[in-house]
């Protein structure tokens, strides 16, 4: 229940209300589908475990390193103030321009779209052709799916922060209970006794034949994008931190609680998955029906559906359709997540003066109405487009950017300010915080080599801020001077 306000922003989150905030935005889509691709890359099941290992603990190493920043600093914006903090406005508007032209936006296109994709399964109107467009752009029963889960959310959210807590709290619990729910099945209920003789008892099956060398671990670092896109959006939280009742103590214990039993649900959901299926597929692929399913494996499944692979097994189609609900529950929950949050960016960015001033206006909800309303706009454009994976592809890079530069906020902060109280301080500092920032610029150069087509652009996308925070500036200064003339002539 609400309590109070600060700056007009209703404080109505507690505990429970802020972790499904970080559970409920990390649990979309991905789970379900990215192992088959890491599979791929990586060619046994011991390593592709060893992506999600990693993946855990550069993620939980983060997350404990924002809860310092976010028990510091609980204001409207979350990271976009820590890095205004720390290096100026030019680089938090950077995050926030990026934020809001691909990564937040372009995620909520993409889990809108997986939504209306699986729920295909059970309504086939829902198509991928576009009947209405030309090319790539343009309206299909899929994306108009896509639309109306967008504009749903965004219109329970623009009615208070109330509405949108209770959405999340439901959701993320059922998708919780969903993954619990594989898990259960593919390990304990059900478990394939081919599979687990494929992926754990045949001799240097596990971890396959390839030598560490430079060349594996490259192809290691550019597997981890799969992983990491999954895991990702854990720090949209600390975007809504000034909506936390007590969010010094609340939003470091979100953060870690969130990231710990998201990270943990996944690598056992890939447990899960490996006791199912092969890693690599085996046999004849062509094969109908389960036999045809467990010939191509995890590497090889239909459209990268994984999971529906894995339950096709346990339950035949049954388990496949049951599958597709998961995925819709899961991605709905994420997406009012990601809406919730995302908004509160723009309104902290608008509130500074770096963008439209009518972004910083709050509803009779007391809920950034202008804001979600932009923010669901340009996610609309980019679901019709059919742009939004490529540009996530393109901005993991920059979100790995902007993560440690983030990270380094700890000790720019701690330098710059050190008598700003810090009721969490950062696990392990300073040596777990910079480990962090190591292994993320090793695997920023990795991706800068191995995936250049994606890594290049996603700096661009990033730069393409700068003249717009120029021209913004300009006209901030030009106001503060009228306004600064304005207060002289009125002395006088």
């Amino acid at each position: 229940m609400a309590t109070t306000r600060e700056n007009g922003l209703v404080k109505g989150l507690g505990l429970v209300d802020s972790t499904t905030l970080v559970m409920g935005s990390m649990i979309g889509s991905g789970i379900f589908i990215v192992s088959a691709d890491i599979s791929r890359q990586v060619q046994s099941p011991g390593l592709m475990i060893m992506t999600w290992v990693v993946t855990a603990a550069l993620t939980l190493i983060a997350a404990l390193s924002y809860g310092e920043l976010a028990a510091a600093m609980p204001h409207a914006g979350g990271q976009y103030v820590y890095l205004r903090e720390a290096y100026g406005g030019v680089w938090a508007f950077l995050f926030g321009w990026t934020l809001l032209l691909v990564i937040q936006t372009g995620t909520i296109a993409a889990v809108a779209v997986a939504f209306a994709r699986f729920a295909g399964v059970m309504w086939p109107a829902l198509g991928s052709r576009v009947w209405l467009g030309w090319g790539r752009v343009g309206l299909s029963g899929e994306r108009l799916g896509a639309i109306a889960v967008i504009a749903i959310l965004t219109g329970s959210n623009l009615r208070g922060l109330d509405a949108g807590r209770i959405v999340q709290n439901v959701f993320t619990s059922a998708k919780v209970l969903s993954l619990v729910a594989i898990i259960a099945l593919g390990c304990l209920v059900a478990p394939n006794p081919s599979a687990i003789k494929a992926n754990f008892t045949v001799p240097g099956a596990f971890f396959g034949s390839q030598a560490v060398s430079i060349g594996f671990l490259s192809a290691f670092g550019a597997a981890m994008v799969g992983s990491l896109f999954s895991a990702d959006a854990w720090a949209s939280v600390t975007f809504a931190a000034s909506e936390v009742r007590d969010p010094r103590r609340h939003l470091p214990l979100a953060l870690s609680i969130g990231t710990i039993v998201v990270i943990l649900l996944y690598v056992l959901t890939n447990v899960a998955y490996l006791f199912q299926l092969p890693a690599v597929g085996t046999g004849d692929a062509a094969t109908a029906g389960a036999a045809g399913v467990f010939a191509r494996g995890i590497a090889g499944a239909s459209s990268d559906r994984v999971a529906a692979a894995a339950m096709e097994m346990v339950w035949g189609r049954a388990g496949a359709t049951l599958t597709a609900i998961l995925v819709m529950i899961s991605t709905f929950g994420c997406a009012n997540g990601l809406i919730l949050t995302g908004a509160r960016v723009i309104y902290a960015m608008a509130e500074d003066g770096v963008f439209f001033s009518a972004a910083a206006r709050l509803n009779r909800a007391r809920v950034p109405g202008v804001a979600l309303r932009i923010q669901a706009l340009w996610a609309c454009i980019l679901a019709l487009s059919g742009t939004y994976s490529d540009l996530l592809d393109y901005v993991i890079f920059a979100q790995l950017l902007f993560y440690v530069l983030t990270v380094g906020a700890v000790f720019v902060l701690r330098a710059k300010q050190p008598l700003t109280p810090r009721p969490y301080r950062a696990l392990g500092y300073p040596y777990v915080p910079a480990a962090y920032i190591v292994a993320a610029v090793a695997l920023m150069a990795d991706l800068l080599m191995v995936k250049p087509r994606y890594t290049w652009p996603g700096l661009l996308i990033v730069l393409s801020g700068a003249p717009v925070y120029a021209m913004m500036s300009r006209r901030l200064a030009r106001s503060r001077d009228v306004a600064g003339s304005a207060r002289v002539s009125s002395r006088q």
